[in-house]
């Protein structure tokens, strides 16, 4: 069983660590920001790009499949059950 000054050291070393991880969140969080906060049509147009890229190719995927090019209407049905599923799921896990 450990003794109680174990269990201070041991406290005492938790506590350093958390302190320690607070400051190196902290100190990114302020580089990710003040980068942020210079670039910023930089990031808006890298993140665009990233947003239509996925889009695109997802679009060009549905299109090699032959049943989704020839019945729209069940992608559209599963895009519209996907939505509905996903808004639900948060709603509870919310």
């Amino acid at each position: 069983m450990p003794t109680p000054s174990t269990i201070d050291k041991l406290e005492g070393e938790i506590h350093r660590l958390t302190e320690a991880s607070s400051n190196v969140t902290e100190h990114a969080r302020g580089l990710r920001n003040s980068t942020f906060a210079r670039f910023p049509i930089i990031f808006t147009l890298l993140t665009t790009f990233g947003l239509v890229a996925t889009l695109y190719g997802f679009e060009k995927v549905i299109d090699r499949i032959d049943f989704f090019t020839a019945y729209p209407e069940v992608l559209l049905l599963i895009g519209l059950v996907t939505l509905a599923g996903t808004g639900t799921l948060y709603k509870k896990l919310r």
